[in-house]
């Protein structure tokens, strides 16, 4: 196991055997019992909860469907994928070592994430779960942050350098069942120009709106 990955986890294993097991793609030579996919199973939960947990505290004000929208995102395989190589697990993974396609390379390293954070949750219980979560998952939780702010205060920002004021932002439309909502909201400037964002919160379509708007403008 390389020394990026042993420092990433944060957790010595009082049964070393999980990890080798959550470390051990069936695609692997001599996998055993191809118990891997019941870890991936249980860490997709544990990730799950986690990310719940990070995202209701950052996002207080944003609602159920904001929340789930972010939530897609960041258990998506994408994201672990992602996780997957900037903690080094892509390099400790046992797999076929014929997969040369990009795409056959890449999701074993995203399911044995999920199973590497089973692995830890049956060894050490939650907690240990949570501050692997935690600790990868929070760059990741603050992109969306800076996403929205970032939009709205850069349209701020060439508005006021123009003399034109507060941009204002108006709700134009409201879809979607209430547990799933979705808002399209436009944002407009003292001077006409005008453009419209969709996202499940109002804050999220603002933000989208003004990233719209700026790309009109810029």
């Amino acid at each position: 196991m390389n020394a990026r990955f042993r420092a990433a986890l944060g957790h010595e294993f009082a049964d070393p055997g999980l990890l080798r097991q959550a470390l051990t793609h069936p695609s692997a030579p001599g996998r055993g019992d191809g118990a891997f996919q019941r870890l991936e199973f249980l860490g997709d939960r544990v990730l799950g909860l986690v990310v719940a947990e990070m995202l209701l505290e950052r996002f207080p004000e944003v609602d159920e469907g904001g929340v789930g929208l972010r939530m897609s995102v960041l258990v998506s395989e994408e994201t672990l994928i992602e996780v997957a190589r900037e903690t080094g697990l892509d390099a400790a993974l046992m797999r076929d070592p014929k997969a040369r396609d990009r795409r056959m390379a890449e999701k074993p390293a995203a399911d044995a994430c999920e199973a590497v954070i089973a692995a830890l949750y049956l060894d050490g219980g939650l907690d240990a779960a949570r501050q692997f979560v935690r600790r990868h998952w929070r760059a990741l939780v603050e992109r969306h942050a800076e996403v929205e702010r970032d939009a709205r205060s850069r349209l701020q920002e060439w508005s006021h350098a123009r003399a034109l004021g507060q941009p204002v932002y108006t709700v134009r439309a409201r879809r979607g069942p209430a547990h799933r909502p979705e808002f399209e909201v436009e944002a407009a400037l003292s001077s006409g120009e005008r453009a419209k964002g969709s996202g499940g919160s109002k804050r999220a379509a603002a933000a989208a709106a003004a990233a719209a708007l700026l790309e009109k403008l810029e």
